[in-house]
């Protein structure tokens, strides 16, 4: 149980002993929600429950706060318990208790941090999913950082996690980019009057594809009837984007479980299948020529085209296809879509279509991503694959590196528009987050390995020496963690773990300014054991956080 839950629950049976002992009336008791306060003076957690009792017990708040006091049990963790003005009840943890934490998180190792409260369910984390006409942009970039680090975050928190990214491999996009793709390796073989589609992609990107794809193939797709021919190239060039996106995802840390690739929804019949449950469940219509969806008459704002006049269907369609797959073929719990800006108007649809298929839409839940401005020296470049003005992935990784990517990408909240400062993330000092965090790290790491080189052993030192105000600060920050892992699998919302991070580092810098680790003087040596011991907890502490969030732990820097 965490820290907080049992706090909670102490506060709770206090209630039920204050109101069996006649110190409270009796009343409906509304749920124990709990605070960090801010300031330490006012204790490590503080609950407004006597404020919402106060009107149905008809009894003044702090005359509530300060009945219960005395029925909430002070032993472990508990050190102390008191009532505040208007009426909160305040609880500082023991210092006893905290100092014997640090044995517990060496204890835990790695695993620190990790909580059951996902019991094993089956969660699906599909993002990035982009067409895969070009390579990722740093507005994709973006999205694969959520989804990476709240798959993390969930898998600590106890589910069972699937990343998955859903290859959009055909419809209209994808004959356009085939298209593409057999123009430019037309005009690496020397056919200067093949073009470019006029809707089609015009990036490098593609004019480097097709000379890659003439000398490994040859000329022989000139000489075949033109649409088998743009059909076959275009596949090996799906493929060898596919490869580009990959390798460029890695460089920032993101990998997948399943790339699920969306013509299989109609070589198996799942897209048929679907449609005509729709239809089956009275949720079709047939007018205009077209298929549509009538989810106006289940709470949406309008009616949406399923299958178009010409029999294509719409990506709405496939997407519904999509989705009944992963509920009903794989039988996920739970299913978390991260989308870009652009799809904003995808989301009350796609819920009222669950509902439709008769799949509770509670058990989905999607996450915008919204846009990404690069500012440097005032300029900003708009990404499109189409124009070829991309702003890619891999450029950003060059420029900044991966973990300024990821901690800048996740420092924001997903709903809100970001600007990356790629100045700012070139930085060697304490103004850029992430050096800054990351020093913190490397700081433990070389106190460390000082210590070793004097052949300082800490196994035996004994914590309970630990009593200075900053030592039990960064003990209390510490523990945090899981608390951070299981709100994030709560709220969908990993942007809190950068600002834990940060926060963290602050904390140890606070300490090891104010309280010297490393002593040469024989009566200091126990408590310098002891604070080897709460450095290298720190250490595993915020090599767990970092790892949470895809970056790397520096020893040195």
């Amino acid at each position: 149980m965490l820290i907080r839950d049992l706090i909670a629950q102490r506060i709770a049976d206090a209630v039920e002993a204050a109101q069996r002992d006649g110190a409270i009336p009796a009343a409906d008791v509304p749920a124990v929600a709990l605070e960090r306060p801010q300031k330490p003076e006012h204790g490590d957690f503080a609950s407004s429950l006597p404020l919402r009792l106060a009107k149905q017990a008809h009894v003044a708040p702090l005359t509530i706060a300060e009945a219960l006091v005395p029925h909430v049990a002070v032993d472990d963790p508990v050190g102390r318990v008191w009532a505040a003005p208007p009426g909160f009840l305040n609880v500082a943890l023991s210092p006893a208790w905290l100092q014997r934490q640090v044995d517990d998180v060496l204890a835990q190792g790695a695993a620190y941090g990790n909580t059951q409260t996902g019991e094993g369910r089956s969660v699906q984390v599909e993002f990035v999913s982009v067409n895969p006409t070009g390579p990722v942009h740093v507005g994709h970039a973006r999205g694969a950082v959520l989804g990476s680090t709240l798959a993390n975050t969930l898998a600590a928190a106890g589910f069972d996690v699937t990343r998955e990214y859903y290859v959009n491999d055909r419809g209209t996009q994808m004959e356009i980019f085939y298209a593409s793709v057999f123009a430019r390796y037309a005009q690496a073989l020397g056919r200067a009057d093949e073009q470019v589609p006029e809707d089609g992609y015009r990036g490098d990107y593609l004019v480097v594809l097709g000379k890659e794809l003439a000398a490994e193939l040859g000329d022989r797709f000139l000489s075949m009837e033109r649409e088998q021919a743009v059909a076959e190239l275009g596949a090996a060039g799906l493929e060898r984007m596919l490869d580009a996106i990959r390798a460029d995802l890695a460089r920032i840390g993101v990998e997948f479980d399943v790339w699920f690739r969306e013509h299989s929804l109609f070589e198996s019949g799942e897209y048929d299948a679907a449609i005509a449950e729709l239809s089956k469940r009275g949720a079709t219509d047939k007018h205009d020529g077209a298929l549509w969806f009538t989810s106006a008459a289940l709470g949406d704002d309008k009616d949406n085209v399923l299958v178009r006049s010409t029999g294509a269907p719409t990506y709405f369609a496939a997407d519904i296809a999509y989705h009944a797959n992963k509920f009903e073929k794989r039988g996920f719990d739970r299913v978390i879509d991260i989308w870009g800006a652009d799809h904003q108007g995808h989301v009350a649809r796609m819920k009222t279509a669950m509902r439709a298929l008769g799949i509770d839409p509670e058990r989905l839940h999607i996450i915008i991503s919204q846009l990404v401005t690069l500012r440097q020296g005032g300029e900003t470049v708009r990404a499109s694959k189409r124009t070829g003005q991309i702003v890619t992935l891999a450029d950003l990784v060059d420029e900044v590196g991966a973990d300024a990517c990821r901690y800048f990408f996740l420092a924001r909240a997903a709903e809100s528009q970001m600007e990356f400062d790629l100045e700012l993330a070139k930085k060697t000092s304490a103004d850029n987050p992430v050096y800054y965090v990351q020093y913190a790290h490397a700081r433990i790491a070389g106190i460390l390995r000082q210590a070793a080189e004097r052949s300082v052993t800490w196994d035996d030192g004994d914590t309970s020496l630990l009593a200075d105000d900053a030592e039990l600060a960064l003990i209390r920050k510490m523990l945090l963690l899981p608390e951070h892992v299981d709100a994030i699998a709560a709220t969908l919302a990993p942007h809190a773990l950068p600002h834990y991070a940060a926060e963290l580092a602050t904390a140890f810098h606070w300490f090891y300014d104010h309280c010297r680790v490393l002593s040469s003087e024989p009566a200091d040596a126990p408590l310098m054991k002891a604070r080897l011991k709460l450095v290298e907890a720190a250490k595993t502490v915020l090599a767990r956080t970092l790892g949470l969030m895809g970056m790397s732990a520096p020893e040195t820097m």
